[in-house]
């Protein structure tokens, strides 16, 4: 059954347009990945979906009677509510059937009421219908069903009560999709909904989403997530919306063959075309100059031959890549050595212990993934191995011929005060003209040279931090979340970059898809161990589940 259907839309901001004859079927029970460069207008085409935005011609189409339920990219809560009240929260239908039966449940005292039987029994049977509506949408259990929807995303109990402020981004992430599920739509449209999530919280997601009795339409980067879940890949591309079968990865198959065959047809129907062309202007000039009608006819049909030819597309020319060369060199055989090493802090009941007995070795030439929750301490270590953070026990050792270079997820390596000109130059030592030429292979056009980092985008601080460390010569990359902000092209050019390093590679990812490119081993990071496993993140998990 067809829930959603977009034909031929256009829509536009002022001096942009966005999409331009857009088509699509949505149809019941089946998830759809929306996928795009940044700013392709992805979050826009949600918001049609919704009903926010209305397009400038074309339609969109949807039953009326579908709830549909948005999630956007930065979750908004109630910070003061606890978990448990958060998601509750989410059943507006059964909140406004509580309200209307203690209304209807007060007029049983009205003195009016009970001297009238008419009114009476009409109050009574409203009360009925009522209460078999609470039934219907599970009422009489909701609380129970909201702590069961808790649990299944990885909250314990304690957790529950918590303050919503009090928890991290990734479980306000998680009570924002509990919520609208709770909220029991047809239509979930979820931007980016995985963002700030461990591996764990990505499994538990997967699971609710493939649960779901509906239509799904997922805005994501995460490649290992839309293989998980999709049925479809709807990608926008240059303001064209093409829909194809499969997951990401069958997507990524097809569209090279799609790509491929439109290319040579299109080569060929354009040379048949300049044939044509060409033919008829030599009949037409031969049948001028020697007054030959005949000529002149045939000339003229060859022309309306051609204007009755269905015309293959060009096929789109991909977004300019960024261009990437890390180079990388040889130096110490063993490139870290931690040695027992152990963190502590100061909390509000007392000294805390985050890290303890912590050992790990690395190899140059090795690429390993670091994976863990979300404050098991990822981060601190990194921090530890770059001298950012003392040791509260144990050592930790470079090489001596090692130059490590950090990618930091929020982005500490960068001074938001200088301008894209003033960081390229000073790491690079370039002059202004060399910076600009520096910044174009990396996306930057010349009218943003002179933009201060601070008023950045998170892409565009991504891709900075990329391009810094290619200026930095050095044969250790320390990698804390790399694609965090960077859509699917620029991720990939990222990995090809890093597979072509010649250095050693740590990288602390929850981006499975980048594990299973780059790491060739990964190591689970605990409180009291560090645990290695051979192998990407696919063979981490098949080994994982045998231990």
């Amino acid at each position: 059954m067809i829930t959603l259907r977009a034909a031929d839309v256009h829509f536009s901001f002022p001096g942009r347009s966005i999409l331009r004859g857009a088509d699509c079927e949505l149809q019941h029970d089946q998830v759809y990945g929306l996928i795009g460069a940044n700013g392709s207008g992805k979050s826009t085409l949600l918001r049609l979906f919704l009903g926010e935005f209305k397009s400038d011609s074309g339609t969109v189409l949807r039953d009326k009677a579908l709830k549909c339920a948005y999630l956007t990219q930065e979750v908004t809560l109630d910070l003061q509510e606890s978990a448990f009240e958060s998601v509750l929260a989410g059943a507006e239908d059964v909140r406004a059937l509580e309200h209307k039966l203690k209304a209807i449940e007060a007029q049983f005292s009205d003195p009016v009421i009970l001297a009238s039987e008419k009114r009476l029994t009409r109050l009574i049977d409203e009360q009925q219908h009522a209460l078999e509506e609470y039934t219907r949408l599970g009422g009489p259990g909701m609380e129970g069903h909201v702590l069961s929807l808790l649990r299944s995303l990885g909250f314990r109990d304690e957790e529950m009560d918590l303050p919503v402020g009090k928890l991290s981004g990734g479980q306000k992430k998680l009570i924002g999709i509990a919520r609208l599920m709770l909220s029991r739509p047809d239509v979930l449209l979820l931007d980016e909904p995985d963002n700030h999530l461990d591996l764990d919280s990505k499994s538990l997601l997967e699971r609710l989403i493939r649960t779901f009795n509906g239509t799904v339409v997922i805005v994501s980067h995460d490649r290992y997530f839309l293989d998980m879940v999709t049925d479809s890949i709807l990608e926008l591309e240059a303001g064209k919306l093409t829909q194809f079968e499969g997951s990401y990865s069958e997507y990524i198959f097809d569209k090279q063959l799609k790509k491929a065959r439109q290319a040579q047809l299109y080569q060929v129907q354009q040379h048949e075309i300049t044939r044509l062309e060409q033919s008829a202007k030599r009949l037409l000039t031969w049948g001028a100059v020697f007054d030959n009608p005949k000529f002149i006819k045939r000339g003229q049909s060859m022309l309306k031959r051609l204007e009755k030819i269905d015309r293959i597309e060009k096929p789109v020319e991909e977004a300019k890549r960024l261009e990437i060369s890390l180079g990388g060199w040889s130096g110490s055989r063993r490139v870290l050595r931690v040695q027992n090493a152990g963190k502590s802090f100061e909390t509000e009941l007392g000294r805390s212990t985050l890290l303890q007995g912590i050992d790990l070795e690395l190899w140059h030439g090795e690429r390993v993934g670091l994976i863990g929750p979300n404050g098991v301490g990822k981060s601190v270590l990194v921090k530890m191995i770059l001298g950012e953070l003392p040791l509260d026990e144990g050592e930790i050792e470079l090489g001596p011929s090692v130059r490590a270079a950090y990618y930091s997820q929020e982005f500490e390596t960068l001074d938001p005060a200088l301008t894209l000109l003033d960081t390229v130059g000073k790491a690079g030592n370039f002059n202004e003209s060399r910076s600009v030429a520096f910044l174009r292979k990396f996306g930057f056009d010349y009218s943003q040279c002179g933009t201060v980092v601070g008023a950045l985008s998170g892409g565009e601080r991504a891709r900075l931090q990329i391009a810094l460390m290619t200026l930095s010569g050095a044969n250790f990359l320390i990698l804390d979340e790399p694609t965090n902000h960077l859509d699917i092209p620029s991720s990939e050019v990222l990995e090809e970059a890093l597979l072509d390093f010649a250095g050693t590679i740590l990288a602390v990812s929850h981006d499975r898809y980048f594990l299973d490119r780059i790491a060739r081993r990964v190591v689970e990071l605990r409180s009291k161990s560090a645990v290695s496993y051979v192998g990407n993140y696919s063979d981490f998990l098949e080994q994982s589940r045998n231990r």
